[in-house]
């Protein structure tokens, strides 16, 4: 029997805030100037939904620690400027949480230093202060499971009672390895079949999500 749905888990990054695009734009141009020429299609399928952590030892192992290290920089830098310069919520995602109303948090692969700025830069950082998780706080990055088992434990919630909304292939792994049902949004950068597979509903407008949720409760 499916457990009925106790709490929501929100990545934060192309699901939330439409900054993906921004995070891919960035990493094209540092690859350019650093030395490892990528295209967007490659930075969404090595980088996108992994820690930064996990990035920065891709990028060591491609052109050494100390680039590495220069590379991290430059992206915070870089990155801190575009959000700056306008980011917004994603197309859809206001409408959604008004309609939405069982129990939310955010697990994220970003910092809480990232992501008090790019949710303060869009109104949402109040929607969700005091449940906001980041993978810093826990041993394995996306798609191992640990960021959202860490939310779950956190807000009292057992894991299969748990749904996940993310946007990226290694989150929707690792929703599944914590024993959590997806919801694979696809209306970012992310190709709706890499987000396909067992206890995941993929879906491309977030004003579909809370009809969705509710569809999950019944």
């Amino acid at each position: 029997m499916i457990k009925p749905i106790e709490l929501v888990i929100f990545d934060c990054d192309g699901v939330l805030v439409d900054s993906e695009r921004i995070a891919v734009r960035v990493q094209v141009a540092l690859g350019a100037e650093l030395g490892w020429p990528l295209t967007e299609d490659e930075v969404v399928a090595r980088f996108l939904g992994r820690s930064h952590a996990a990035i920065r030892e891709q990028i060591a192992e491609r052109l050494g620690r100390d680039t590495a290290a220069v590379w991290a920089e430059r992206f915070e830098q870089l990155h801190r400027e575009s959000v700056d310069a306008g980011l917004a919520p994603v197309d859809g995602l206001l409408d959604a949480l008004d309609e939405i109303t069982l129990p939310t948090c955010v697990a994220s692969s970003g910092t809480h230093e990232k992501m008090r700025h790019t949710l303060g830069r869009t109104g949402l950082y109040q929607r969700f202060e005091g449940r906001i998780y980041s993978a810093t706080e826990v041993g394995r990055g996306k798609p191992a499971p640990d960021v959202f088992l860490y939310a779950a434990e956190r807000m009292g919630v057992a894991p299969e009672a748990c749904v996940v909304v993310e946007d990226s292939g290694p989150g929707v792994q690792a929703a599944r390895a914590a024993g959590m049902r997806a919801f694979g949004y696809a209306g970012g950068l992310t190709p709706a079949e890499q987000l396909e597979g067992r206890d995941t509903v993929v879906f491309h407008d977030m004003r579909e999500l809370p009809d969705l949720l509710a569809l999950q409760a019944q």
